[in-house]
């Protein structure tokens, strides 16, 4: 089988303009083209669109993610071509890939083989700006926090408290920690600072709750730059940013629209990373897509403690968006190393492993069915090394729980021939009924603690939450500042319920401790950081980035 980039470029795609007219009923006027194969939708379109009825919404999330590899962006645009091919009007919305993922460990964000959006090489670079107008308002806003602080502070910054970092597109762990001012009067106001990347600005938070540009800009007013000596929080708004931050993100905030290799309408609009960030791609792509489509499939990231339980406890509880079946997306090979197999022994048959990895899958369905009430299809997506006894085992195993288990094999056969029985299966489970009522894990007026306890112990099974003083005072000062009512995004590691990426399956009785806390005041949540995970990524020892070329004929290589 091909590479991705191979499959890709051989990949035949309709003109933008025609498909967006053909598949949507979209004027090409009321598109923004960006070449032939990639626009931005208008905000006039958008508004237009808002009396539109909308579809359904199927979220695609996945287990706990391991070094084997889950697929859930390849189920996701897989799911939407197969969909479609049975008759059913489809669209995807799915996240922006980062620069640094892409050079670094990850690879990029279209999906792979036979289920991917294109073009895969301009969407896994620049695309079409949006991270780089993200990068450009989140760091215009620090260099006018550094210029106050030069020409008098005459808010008050505290410099000795937390002040707003800077951000890069790039994984680049030299910059977690920096010095700015050096050099004398003239060159500003020594301080320690920071940058982290950029999917992890509540920039990009922002970008992704926004529904008008109006909303963006009045959000980007409320985010918090600093804090005086008397603790009183400065936002951007007292420094008169929030205007010149919207210029930069006027174009940024239209969703951009793509297809699949299958021509599926696409949209591919913001990027925050689901292990510190709320992980999910636009409201505004999402609430559109709804209109335009008759069904919607969308992926939240990493597993379905972190991408799913924000979808949510975050955006739907922000947006209104409601889930009609979520699918949850499980390899025979990850559950086998949730199970405690050896990352060099998965394409060995092992049902044994498969029966302890399962647990794994069964937590997460658990959750989706019993914490937030929502009806669950498991896609197994398929490897070559996947036996028959295993395949058997894992759909007997769910089919004891009520829960249809569904072998796709959209990877190498592509959505209409490869994940046609996953499509109907999820059809079947939607079609005809009332959109489910949604749980929260908590509610809005749960204090921050209750909320991030309530996380800990319905979704991670922890059986207590643990927080240095420090920290506990930080947590109830946002409260009495009246960031109560807020949901909150915790920040942690992706390979684990817990907060130890080496525990494996689905723990219980650990302890979750809450190393840190900050208010995203323009995002509209708390973060809470959790283990050892950091908003600045680090490059591996041998990164992508040793492997992606550009050829003689001036056309990529090594990209993924």
């Amino acid at each position: 089988m091909d590479d991705d980039i191979t499959i890709a470029r051989n990949a035949k795609l309709t003109r933008i303009a025609e498909l967006a007219e053909s598949k949507l009923g979209i004027d090409p006027a009321e598109l923004e083209p960006y070449g032939h194969y990639k626009s931005k939708v208008s905000k006039e379109l958008v508004k237009k669109l808002k009396s539109n009825k909308d579809g359904k919404l199927i979220l695609v999330t996945a287990v706990t993610p391991t070094p084997a590899g889950e697929g859930k962006t390849t189920t996701t645009i897989g799911l939407a071509d197969a969909m479609n091919s049975i008759g059913k009007k489809t669209m995807v919305c799915v996240r922006e890939p980062s620069l640094g993922p892409c050079f670094g460990k990850k690879g990029g964000g279209a999906g792979g083989g036979y289920a991917q959006v294109a073009p895969m090489d301009d969407i896994n670079l620049h695309f079409t700006g949006d991270f780089h107008a993200i990068s450009s308002a989140h760091n215009l806003l620090a260099a006018l926090v550094d210029n106050h602080l030069q020409q008098g502070n005459e808010l008050g910054f505290d410099v000795r408290r937390p002040m707003w970092r800077r951000v890069v597109d790039m994984n680049d762990r030299a910059l977690r920690n920096i010095t700015v001012g050096l050099g004398g009067i003239a060159h500003g106001i020594p301080r320690e600072t920071g940058f982290d990347i950029t999917a992890a600005s509540e920039i990009m938070a922002i970008l992704c709750l926004s529904t008008s540009i109006q909303d963006m800009k009045e959000r980007f007013s409320k985010v918090i730059v600093g804090y005086t000596r008397a603790r009183k929080a400065i936002v951007a708004g007292d420094l008169g940013a929030q205007g010149a931050m919207t210029v930069l993100m006027k174009d940024a905030i239209n969703p951009n629209l793509v297809q699949t290799l299958e021509q599926t309408p696409t949209f591919v609009h913001g990027g925050p990373f689901a292990n510190i960030a709320h992980g999910c791609n636009s409201a505004l792509a999402t609430q559109t897509a709804l209109k335009l489509a008759d069904y919607v499939v969308t992926e939240a990231g990493f597993g379905a403690d972190l991408g799913a339980e924000k979808f949510l406890d975050i955006k739907c509880r922000l947006t209104g968006l409601r889930p009609s079946a979520v699918v949850l997306v499980a390899t025979i090979r990850a559950l086998k190393y949730s199970g405690g197999a050896e990352l060099a022994d998965l394409n060995d048959e092992n049902l044994d492993a498969l029966a302890k990895g399962s647990a794994n899958l069964d937590r997460h369905v658990d959750n989706i069915r019993n914490n937030f009430g929502l009806p669950v299809v498991v896609a197994i997506n398929r490897f070559h090394s996947d036996t028959q006894k295993e395949i058997d085992q894992l759909i007997g195993h769910m089919a004891k729980q009520g829960v249809k288990a569904v072998m796709a094999e959209h990877f190498s056969k592509g959505g209409a021939a490869g994940a046609v029985d996953l499509a109907n299966a999820v059809v079947e489970t939607i079609d005809g009924k009332a959109t489910p009522e949604l749980t929260f894990t908590y509610d809005d007026s749960d204090t921050l603690w209750e909320k991030l306890e309530k996380v800990a112990k319905k979704i991670y099974r922890a059986s207590e939450i643990t927080a240095d003083v420090s920290v506990r005072n930080k947590i109830e000062g946002f409260q009495r500042d009246g960031y109560g009512h807020f949901p909150i995004c915790i920040a942690k590691t992706q390979y684990s319920f817990s907060t130890d990426p080496t525990l494996r399956g689905a723990p219980t009785g650990h302890v979750f401790n809450v190393r840190d806390a900050y208010v995203s005041a323009g995002a509209g949540f708390m973060v809470a950081l959790s283990g050892d995970i950091m908003t600045m990524p680090g490059l591996p020892k041998v990164p992508s980035a040793n492997h992606i070329d550009i050829n003689d004929n001036g056309d990529i290589i090594g990209l993924s």
